[in-house]
């Protein structure tokens, strides 16, 4: 019987980490052209094709800015997209495992938030992956919806790359130190991903299963503290660190607002699967020796 895992996303950094960590997993990984969520009539054949008995959607609309000018695509694809995605998984009764964010939440609360708060996205982008959660939840299928935040790896587009790019042109950054949240290696939340699976492959489907779950890396900081840490661990590989100032959300003015402190509680993956992520700062660390290790400048 065939158990392939067909994940969406392309060559975004969960996609690719599922990709690494699967290991002997048989698993398809599809995005543009074969898979677009601009082409939903597209989406029964490719079931068809790859027949697989799980589903991780891990493809989004993520440019959070372009979203204040772009509400249509980026509904058409946190919405729209897995909800049809939600449909043909009830179909073929098999599970599907939905990536959500943080921004969900306002980040008012002053304590981190459980599943059960309830969400307040401040801009279209977290307003559109809500739309998503409530979407692919009304399927009524074997939907699990995993939430998670500031996912950092040595791939794609994240802020680890985007530091580490910047230091080649400055000697000084300007780095946000009033936002707080959790750090998520891709590599982690991918184990995460597939912990999950096999908990739902090994016991079935149970009702419990069927919510939102918080996934995120162990401890906390800020963008600050985050840049800071990036250039500690790119140390060990020659990299002299740039003056990091911390600045105030106002100074650095953005189309969407953010969560000033967008913090999740994991305690409930813990409880239903097992899964708790290890600490963030170890994972940068990893990601650090992939990026440089043999190329430090």
């Amino acid at each position: 019987m065939d158990r392939t895992i067909l994940v969406t996303g392309g060559t975004g950094q969960l996609a690719t980490a599922l990709a690494r960590a699967a290991q002997e997993l048989p698993i398809c990984v599809v995005g543009r052209p074969r898979f677009d969520f601009g082409r939903p009539e597209a989406f029964p054949d490719l079931f068809a094709a790859v027949k697989p008995h799980a589903l991780v959607n891990a493809a989004a609309y993520t440019a959070v800015d372009a979203a204040e000018t772009d509400a249509e695509a980026a509904l058409k694809a946190n919405r729209d997209g897995p909800a049809e995605l939600a449909r043909l998984c009830s179909a073929a009764r098999i599970p599907l495992i939905h990536i959500s964010t943080d921004y969900v939440f306002d980040g008012t609360k002053g304590t981190p938030y459980l599943e059960t708060d309830p969400p307040a996205p401040l801009g279209v982008y977290g307003a559109s992956k809500l739309a998503g959660e409530e979407a692919v939840l009304a399927v009524r299928g074997q939907v699990t919806i995993l939430r998670t935040s500031w996912v950092i790896s040595a791939t794609g587009r994240n802020f680890v790359r985007s530091m580490l790019a910047a230091r080649q042109n400055t000697d000084r950054l300007r780095v946000v130190a009033d936002q707080r949240g959790r750090p998520t290696a891709a590599s982690d939340l991918a184990t995460a991903v597939l912990a999950v699976l096999h908990n739902i492959e090994t016991t079935g489907w149970q009702e419990q299963f069927g919510t939102v779950f918080h996934v995120a890396g162990s401890g906390e900081t800020t963008w600050h503290g985050l840049a800071t840490a990036i250039f500690e661990e790119a140390g060990r590989y020659g990299v002299r660190p740039p003056e990091i100032a911390p600045i105030a959300t106002a100074d650095w003015p953005t189309p969407a607002r953010r969560p000033a402190d967008s913090r999740l509680d994991c305690r409930r993956i813990d409880h239903v699967f097992g899964v708790r992520l290890p600490p963030w700062r170890a994972s940068l660390g990893a990601i650090i020796d992939e990026l440089l290790g043999g190329s430090a400048r």
